[in-house]
């Protein structure tokens, strides 16, 4: 799993303006893992993305990651 939160991680720095604020954390469980995306206020929107379709984006591609595993992730944005 830890190649899942370094790719969340590069994804978000990627997008944002403060990538040094970027952070991932991440609580697994059984079959399920829940990655928290954290990032700067300011830059909240950008990870969003109108309608959300950037966050939606991010989840579909962390999604498709995760099917090789085998598990199911949940990507949580956090203020």
């Amino acid at each position: 799993m830890e190649n899942l939160s370094e790719l969340i991680t590069t994804l978000a720095k990627a997008l944002v303006d403060f990538p040094d604020q970027v952070k991932v954390t991440e609580v697994s469980g059984e079959q399920t893992a829940v990655f928290e995306l954290h990032v700067a206020h300011e830059d909240l929107g950008k990870i969003i993305g109108k309608q959300g379709k950037t966050a939606r984006a991010i989840r579909t591609i962390l999604s498709a990651s995760a099917a090789k595993l085998k598990k199911r992730v949940v990507l949580e944005i956090i203020e």
